[in-house]
């Protein structure tokens, strides 16, 4: 069968050919949480590249023809930051005509949650450097990235109440007010310390271990771990925090 040229093609509301409609480019973001002493913090790289040279960034690059979405975004984090094995999760997109000075580019948002220490980011490729920063003390953000890292932080506090998610934040290994402590930074509001404990434990997912502390100069508290199969034994139950 004969193939027929995109130029014959039309859509019947505005006549335009079709082919106009593939002139768009396609990128992925990938915002990379991290909690630390009490700190939200998010990976940045510093652009070695224009547009913007110099500005810090969400770490994101155009989208290969040849690979999909979640492909691209693990390959974006590992030529930038030399991060690998990061399970991302698709959260928006982001499509304003005019949010690439360039030429019209769509963008898909990414976001991960680890636990920072575990993770020496390295800038490569066109990254000239790449850092944590505390989500609320940030440089000027490049493109429309302050939008996109709102987004982001939005839904991970949406996610937070109805899903323990920020366990991935937190070695495995953790007392009670560690466990506090990256809850308050997660949703940025201060909790009781005695309510506290009684929803946590309250919500049957933590585990008390037979040990305390070590090299601390206070007395030494008690450790927990979450017992992520306890979680979907019960998912059902709601998890409201």
């Amino acid at each position: 069968m004969e193939k027929k040229n995109p130029d014959t093609y039309f859509l019947s509301e505005n006549n335009l050919p079709f082919e106009d409609f593939f002139h768009f480019g396609l990128s992925v973001d990938c915002i990379i949480f991290g909690y630390h002493q009490g700190s939200l913090r998010v990976l940045l790289i510093q652009r070695g590249a224009e547009p913007f040279k110099d500005s810090w960034a969400i770490p994101g690059d155009l989208v290969n023809p040849s690979e999909d979405l979640t492909s691209s975004a693990s390959r974006v984090l590992k030529q930038l930051t030399g991060l690998t094995d990061i399970p991302v999760q698709q959260f928006h997109t982001f499509g304003s005509i005019d949010r690439h000075p360039v030429g019209r580019v769509i963008t898909v948002g990414y976001y991960a949650l680890v636990r920072s220490e575990n993770h020496h980011p390295i800038a490569s490729t066109w990254a000239s450097n790449v850092k944590w920063f505390d989500v609320y003390d940030l440089p000027s953000l490049a493109f429309d990235h302050e939008e996109i890292l709102t987004k982001a932080v939005e839904t991970l506090r949406t996610k937070v109440r109805k899903e323990p998610v920020g366990f991935d934040l937190l070695p495995p290994k953790f007392t009670l007010l560690e466990l506090q402590g990256m809850y308050e930074a997660l949703l940025r509001e201060r909790f009781d310390k005695p309510n506290f404990r009684k929803k946590i434990l309250g919500a049957d997912v933590l585990v008390p271990l037979d040990e305390v502390q070590k090299n601390v100069s206070h007395r030494p508290a008690k450790l927990f771990h979450f017992d992520k199969n306890r979680y979907e034994s019960q998912k059902k139950q709601l998890f409201n925090f």
